[in-house]
């Protein structure tokens, strides 16, 4: 279940910074999160994918990465982030 253009660009125009923002790290963390929800309902399914599972952790760890950055540059912005997707329960 990957995501459409629509979908990309609704969750686009909802974490930007303004208007045409694709590269901000808030809405790079929610685009990853939702490829990696999107991945982890298709290991329900198939449990011995260990290629796609390689590219999970990548994304994890790059998400992590974004997520460090943005609780050092910006602490409101990362703390209204996390609360918004359901991350770090």
């Amino acid at each position: 279940m990957s995501m459409n253009k629509a979908q990309k660009q609704a969750l686009i125009a909802k974490h930007a910074r303004e208007k045409g923002d694709t590269g901000s790290p808030e809405v790079q963390v929610a685009i990853l999160t939702r490829r990696i929800n999107d991945l982890m309902a298709h290991f329900d399914k198939n449990k011995k994918d260990h290629h796609s599972r390689r590219g999970l952790l990548m994304m994890v760890s790059n998400r992590r990465s974004l997520l460090a950055y943005l609780k050092k540059t910006k602490v409101s912005t990362y703390e209204k982030l996390i609360a918004e997707l359901g991350l770090r329960k």
